[in-house]
């Protein structure tokens, strides 16, 4: 069985521009309700289908697949809207890889950062471009954003 621990953050600045390029997610979701979320997602040229189960600290059930990036092209059209999209950067920092996602869309201005870790209490070190915590504000979620864009908040 998978499994994602993972804490998300705001990201402060503009120094972590530097230190990655950064590649181009369009997701959806087929649903969206907190027991289970059903994502489909193509990241540059592959398709992929996840499955997540509800979220519990900062641990969740993760099952995720890559498919035919035509299955996921057609998928997305599907899914629920808007789209989310984002352009995804990681950045290797104290021996984690920090995922720095910033929105487009109705979700532009948004700029987060998730590290996944081996435990919930593991320790980290926090780059100086990182802000405040928001692993627990649902509003953070990228399938809560659909219904509640940044935009709007």
């Amino acid at each position: 069985m998978g499994k994602e621990i993972e804490r998300k953050f705001l990201v402060r600045g503009e120094a972590w521009r530097a230190l990655a390029s950064g590649v181009r997610y369009r997701q959806g979701y087929l649903s969206t309700v907190k027991e289970r979320t059903v994502r489909v997602r193509t990241v540059g040229e592959r398709g992929y289908l996840t499955v997540k189960g509800i979220t519990v600290g900062a641990t969740r059930k993760e099952f995720e697949y890559e498919i035919p990036a035509a299955d996921a092209a057609a998928l997305l059209e599907l899914c629920e809207q808007p789209l989310v999209e984002k352009v995804r950067y990681r950045i290797p920092a104290d021996g984690l890889t920090w995922e720095v996602d910033e929105f487009e869309g109705v979700n532009r201005g948004l700029i987060v950062a998730e590290c996944e870790l081996a435990s919930e209490e593991q320790r980290i070190e926090l780059p100086p471009w990182i802000g405040a915590e928001v692993t627990g504000d649902p509003r953070y979620f990228n399938s809560n954003l659909i219904a509640h864009p940044f935009t709007t908040w």
